[in-house]
């Protein structure tokens, strides 16, 4: 953002003022880039399935044991060893490789 200010101050402000305004625009930039790459850097990319362990699933397919559920608007091959019906909230507690293990909620 601060580079856009900064070009544009230098093709509309009179010279000299143009250049220290550039400069200033420019510096202000450079400390921009230094706060975002210092603020992001080291944060692990949360991707995949484990990111869905804890959120809540609706059953789109009756799971006894093995159904389906809707996590975020994603279809997912669940299992519920007690068996959950078409509506029901369910709780995501683990996945097996690309299959979500899900727990109806009340349920101990």
């Amino acid at each position: 953002m601060f580079l856009i200010v900064a070009l544009v101050l230098l093709l509309f402000v009179p010279w000299p003022w143009n250049l220290l305004a550039f400069l200033l625009g420019l510096l202000a930039f450079c400390g921009e880039v230094l706060f975002w790459n210092r603020r992001v850097r080291g944060k692990r990319v949360r991707v995949g399935a484990e990111t869905l362990i804890g959120r809540t699933a609706t059953v789109v397919r009756e799971c006894r044991p093995r159904g389906q559920v809707r996590v975020g608007g994603e279809l997912w091959e669940a299992r519920c060893d007690h068996g959950a019906d078409p509506g029901d909230e369910v709780r995501v507690v683990g996945r097996n490789e690309l299959e979500l293990v899900v727990q109806r909620l009340g349920a101990a």
